[in-house]
């Protein structure tokens, strides 16, 4: 996608797609549902199911981001979720703590050590493939590449993959999350560093669909880090998050 105002990326986002939280039942299926699509049918990382909905044991403990086209709102595009810890058993790991267990360098950071209301991690995002920049990518649920950001003469911008990490944001942020952590290809950190998001690797490689790295993010040091550039969707994400819960909160509605 073409960025036709390079600098008003909160104009170009809002033109383009809307962001919801999975507030009941209804978003949470079409959450579900992509994920099926991506990860069971498309890509082959987990089982097909018969009712075509991929679900997991942290989907309960989990917040929910739901991106759809702003022109047919009913349109899902992608989805993400932010994995909450358990108040109940607090000593329940997250998923990259049970697949990286081997190769977390805890000098740098030790999850167990932290306070656990206060962590939490990004996972299951998936983008449907109609949406993808090139539909027949292998092994690949929504990547980010250089080319994305197109060149000074054509620019270009990832709306739908850094939408979807940017509503993770404004979730955690919402509830009082401070540190994330995400297991992702290893050049997204240099590809989040264009836009002054800092990504800090945690650990060794490790076979999970592919080569992925641990990583860890201070959720208050990316809102005051990021590039002027991005504030304004920045903002557009974070406003389209906190309306939707404010109706949730006036029709009584479970989130």
């Amino acid at each position: 996608m073409l960025l036709f105002d390079r600098f008003n990326l909160g104009h170009g986002f809002r033109k383009y797609f809307e962001i919801h939280p999975a507030t009941d039942d209804a978003l949470r299926d079409s959450v579900y549902r992509i994920r099926h699509e991506v990860y069971c049918e498309e890509l082959g990382f987990e089982p097909v199911r018969p009712d075509r909905r991929e679900m997991d044991e942290y989907d309960a403990h989990s917040m929910h981001c739901l991106l759809r086209t702003s022109s047919e709102p009913t349109r899902p595009v992608g989805c993400t979720r932010v994995v909450l810890t358990r108040t109940e058993e607090p000593d329940y790991p997250l998923p990259f703590e049970r697949t990286c267990a081997a190769t977390l360098d805890r000098s740098i950071v030790d999850p167990s050590h932290l306070p656990r209301d206060r962590i939490a991690e990004v996972s299951r995002l998936a983008v449907r493939s109609t949406y993808r920049r090139r539909r027949g990518e292998s092994l690949a649920d929504a990547p980010i590449h250089d080319e994305d950001f197109g060149t000074t003469v054509h620019p270009r911008f990832p709306y739908i993959p850094i939408g979807l990490y940017l509503g993770a944001i404004a979730l955690a942020e919402r509830a009082g999350i401070e540190t994330l952590f995400i297991l992702t290809e290893p050049r997204l950190a240099s590809h989040f560093a264009k836009l002054g998001v800092d990504v800090r690797q945690i650990g060794g490689p490790v076979e999970h669909r592919g080569t992925r790295i641990p990583s860890m993010m201070d959720v208050q040091g990316i809102i005051k880090g990021m590039r002027f550039l991005l504030k304004p969707m920045w903002r557009t994400i974070r406003e389209e998050i906190e309306a939707a819960y404010e109706q949730v909160s006036h029709t009584g509605r479970t989130v």
